[in-house]
């Protein structure tokens, strides 16, 4: 079953965001994707960002910077995202291994080029920004108050598209095997 896409939007502008600050190491041997769910971010150092605070926890979409989801190759950075109810990513780049984690999950990992990602951004002044994502037409449409919206257009491949489609891996193997 596919999952929802979209809603708050949590901004963390920094690139070259690992694994480990998404979900650190020690949390690795826990039996459940749900036991991660408290400790999403927890090593994460941004000037500024709180991982216990409200903003985390409304979160439904977090838009960085380039190389998001570097260092080691796990699965459990993703599935913290979607225990959290995070089911996008928009960023510059991702790190390969974990952008295709996220497909096999059945969550969105959208790129988008440096200038779009920088409107992003310069959205946050105008208070919480929501985003929509619409799968079957490649467009994100950001709100911030009631004034301000904008659109940007984005592409995954038929594959990823179909994967998450599904639901992810597994449901899209099940459907076809």
């Amino acid at each position: 079953m596919m999952k929802k896409f979209g809603g708050p939007a949590l901004f963390l502008d920094r690139s070259d965001i690992n694994t480990d600050e998404i979900i650190p190491a020690k949390y690795l041997t826990e039996v459940t994707k749900e036991a991660l769910k408290p400790y999403i971010l927890e090593d994460l150092q941004i000037e500024g960002f709180d991982p216990k605070g409200d903003a985390v926890r409304r979160a439904r979409v977090i838009v960085t910077r380039e190389n998001f989801g570097c260092g080691s190759s796990r699965e459990h950075a993703p599935w913290v995202f979607e225990v959290n109810e995070i089911h996008a990513v928009i960023a510059e780049s991702y790190a390969r291994i974990f952008r295709q984690n996220m497909f096999n999950g059945g969550m969105l990992a959208i790129e988008l080029p440096k200038e779009e990602i920088n409107r992003l951004f310069n959205m946050v002044g105008g208070g919480e920004v929501e985003i929509g994502i619409d799968l079957a037409s490649g467009k994100i449409t950001a709100r911030a108050g009631k004034e301000r919206e904008e659109t940007f257009a984005f592409e995954i491949s038929p594959f990823d598209k179909a994967l998450v489609e599904a639901g992810g891996w597994v449901e899209f193997a099940d459907q076809r095997y």
